[in-house]
């Protein structure tokens, strides 16, 4: 152990003259490689970091660029879904009025008809009570009268009733 801690004068001084050498030849050859390597590194950090920022500058016009897209697509889907149920009420109304003149033509057919079967009823009733006229006339007089005179007869009668 002591000779660790001794020291000599003659190799402390040997020591200090290479370190001293090593210095120098470090400074004189190797000061221009290691500042030109720290300024590539340094040029590479600045690029990279320049590159990160210019990377976020899109992708944040991107956020903001999708964010009006999806914006505008619901702003359509809202009108798209607006036309819809604009075009299925104008349906539901032409369908609904569509409806409604089938229903008024069909009460128009059948009053029509009706109108018709009553005036056919009314016809045949006349028809029949001059029969019966003429029948019961014959009864009453007990003979056969000129069935074709008195049927006119009966029916011009008839004609001058009221038609309800």
């Amino acid at each position: 152990m002591d000779t660790v801690l001794n020291v000599e004068p003659g190799l402390l001084i040997w020591t200090l003259i290479n370190f001293g050498i090593f210095l120098i030849l470090l400074i004189a050859f190797g000061t221009k490689p290691i500042m030109k390597g720290l300024r590539a590194r340094e040029e590479s950090i600045q690029s990279n970091i320049d590159g990160a920022q210019k990377a976020n500058e899109e992708a944040k016009a991107l956020l903001e660029e999708s964010q009006n897209k999806l914006s505008n697509a619901q702003v359509e889907m809202a009108e798209i879904i607006k036309k819809g149920r604009e075009q299925a009420e104008a349906l539901i109304g032409k369908a609904t009025d569509e409806a409604d003149a089938i229903k008024r033509q069909k009460v128009e057919d059948a009053t029509k008809e009706i109108e018709r079967s009553k005036m056919d009823a009314i016809k045949e009733l006349r028809g029949e009570v001059a029969d019966l006229v003429v029948k019961a006339t014959e009864k009453i007089l007990d003979e056969n009268l000129d069935k074709d005179k008195h049927y006119k007869l009966v029916e011009s009668y008839i004609e001058k009733l009221p038609k309800n």
